[in-house]
């Protein structure tokens, strides 16, 4: 074959798009969008001024008031949420993708919305008041604040489970009750050391969503007041810079998740 043949038979290259850099810049200015509002509330709030506002008596109220709430859902959500986890991922067919759909559904509601949809049931005048049912308060209360934050943040620890024990092999669990292991024990002692890290990242995510809770917690509890709903109170009663050392201090507790996830290792979404 000549020179001039074997130029006709190798197909040529059609200058084209390079996709590597186009997807590094859009990665780059998506980044963008997530890193310049974090570096101006960092330059916009001194830590000599976020000291002197952890030390007002609201805003530390506010800080217990979130943390208490935030550890209680996040327990009823690892408690129950876990348990549901494993079954989701054991268990196929049309009703565990029906359980799904339910368990993803507080993911893509609007918090308010959820918040309207927890004191239409459980408020005053809803379908189950809790007031008349239990003699206990739903609004306005701490147990109203728990249960917003379950409500929203709970499917995060689902998920990331469910995730987390699709990765045991199933293979291991008939070793183990092979072995003598009943059901409890063969999840107790092989599927969740296995799935641990996932389960935690899980776990992780939820309590920092609870703290993070704004829309259904204003609904439901503008009282007590937790961090989000301070920050609101700040930023409508005097402005930006009141609100901002305080939005600081949640992104610190944000930052401490990002760093959790890193340490324990696992990507929660795989």
């Amino acid at each position: 074959m000549t020179a001039d043949e074997s130029a006709l038979a190798t197909p040529r290259r059609r200058p084209g798009v390079d996709w590597p850099l186009v997807a590094a810049g859009l990665g780059v200015a998506l980044l963008a969008l997530y890193a310049i509002p974090v570096l101006a509330l960092a330059i916009a709030t001194p830590p000599g001024e976020l000291l002197a506002r952890l030390g007002d008596p609201a805003t530390l109220r506010a800080v217990g008031n979130s943390l208490a709430t935030a550890t209680a859902a996040t327990t009823i959500a690892t408690v129950f949420g876990v348990p549901l986890a494993y079954w989701l991922s054991r268990t196929g067919g049309r009703l565990a993708t029906a359980v799904t759909g339910i368990v993803v559904l507080p993911l893509v509601l609007p918090p308010v919305v959820a918040g309207i949809l927890l004191v239409s049931v459980f408020g005053p005048n809803g379908l189950a008041p809790t007031t008349t049912a239990f003699g206990v308060q739903f609004t306005r209360s701490y147990l109203g604040i728990v249960a917003a934050q379950t409500f929203v943040a709970s499917p995060f620890v689902v998920v990331t489970a469910t995730a987390a024990f699709d990765r045991v092999d199933p293979a291991l669990e008939d070793a183990a009750r092979s072995l003598g292991h009943d059901e409890l024990a063969t999840f107790r002692r092989v599927v969740l050391p296995l799935a641990w890290p996932g389960v935690l990242a899980g776990v992780t995510l939820t309590f920092a969503r609870s703290m993070g809770e704004f829309g259904a917690t204003m609904l439901v509890a503008y009282y007590p007041r937790t961090v989000p709903v301070q920050i609101w109170r700040a930023f409508v009663g005097s402005g930006l810079d009141a609100a901002l050392p305080l939005a600081a201090l949640l992104l610190a507790v944000s930052l401490a998740v990002v760093v959790a996830l890193h340490l324990l290792g696992a990507d929660p979404w795989r």
